[in-house]
């Protein structure tokens, strides 16, 4: 099998290319330290499985999972590795995919490559690629059913942390690896690593995410700006007015909430 292993710590990444190198059915063509590199060693290499770390700075593994989902060509198999706890790992077990729990163990890791080639074989002998539907699936368990929503959250201005109320932001942002957040009367950074993880714990039907980099409250939305090709640039209610451009996969979404 031609596979993938991404992992932003290199000797973690290094351990497990090196014991996937002690199996003569496993051949790692390329190796990434982020999601974007993961994303991109995909498009360019087509392994049949990627090793994917679930806890990355910028895009995490679930980002990425659903980036991959979304092409147009067919996702390779992924087996997450991770550092969760066993009730969290529960959420992997089904056919389509695996886990490995960091450090990783050499058994495992052979059961979890059997595991991986008896479904792609089978899926290929079928004709099906069901893979995608069941990972689809996991990437939403793992990714939102098991966080806590916070009415509160921390946002850090200088060496304090205040806490809003989270219905009073009005955008956070992914800026060099951080995130900013942006209140009426506070602006500062969160300790939280991802989007992602700051989406999870708050409303779903009130925080959107517009854009890869960019998570609004619909509520704090001041202007709708027409932009090129039939998208839109949402000018926001903080003090600078700011502009928030909305990703093609997004503007269908609002222009159906907002009857545009």
């Amino acid at each position: 099998m031609r596979i993938v292993v991404v992992d932003d710590e290199q000797l973690a990444r290094e351990e497990l290319c090196y014991q996937l190198g002690q199996l003569a059915t496993a051949e790692v063509v390329a190796q990434a330290a982020n999601g974007l590199e993961a994303i991109a060693a995909v498009e360019r290499h087509d392994p049949d499985l990627v090793f994917l770390d679930v806890q990355m700075p910028g895009l995490t593994g679930f980002e990425v999972a659903r980036r991959l989902l979304q092409r147009d060509e067919e996702s390779p198999a992924l087996i997450f590795v991770t550092a969760f706890d066993q009730h969290a790992i529960e959420a992997f077990e089904v056919n389509a995919v695996d886990y490995l729990l960091k450090p990783v163990d050499a058994t495992r890791l052979e059961q979890a490559l059997q595991r991986a080639r008896r479904r792609l074989s089978s899926d290929r002998a079928s004709g099906q690629a069901p893979l995608n539907d069941q990972l689809e699936r996991i990437v939403k368990m793992m990714s939102s059913g098991r966080q806590v929503r916070r009415d509160q959250v921390a946002v850090k201005v200088g060496e304090r942390f205040l806490l809003v109320h989270a219905d009073d932001i009005i955008y956070a942002s992914l800026a060099d690896e951080s995130i900013n957040i942006v209140t009426g009367h506070v602006t500062g950074s969160s300790n939280y690593r991802t989007l992602d993880d700051l989406q999870a714990r708050l409303d779903p039907d009130v925080f959107w995410r517009v854009h890869r980099s960019h998570l609004v409250n619909i509520n704090k939305i001041k202007e709708i700006v027409p932009w090129f090709s039939r998208n839109y640039i949402l000018r926001m209610k903080d003090a600078k007015s700011t502009e928030i451009p909305v990703s093609r996969s997004q503007t269908k979404r609002l222009r159906e909430y907002l009857k545009l």
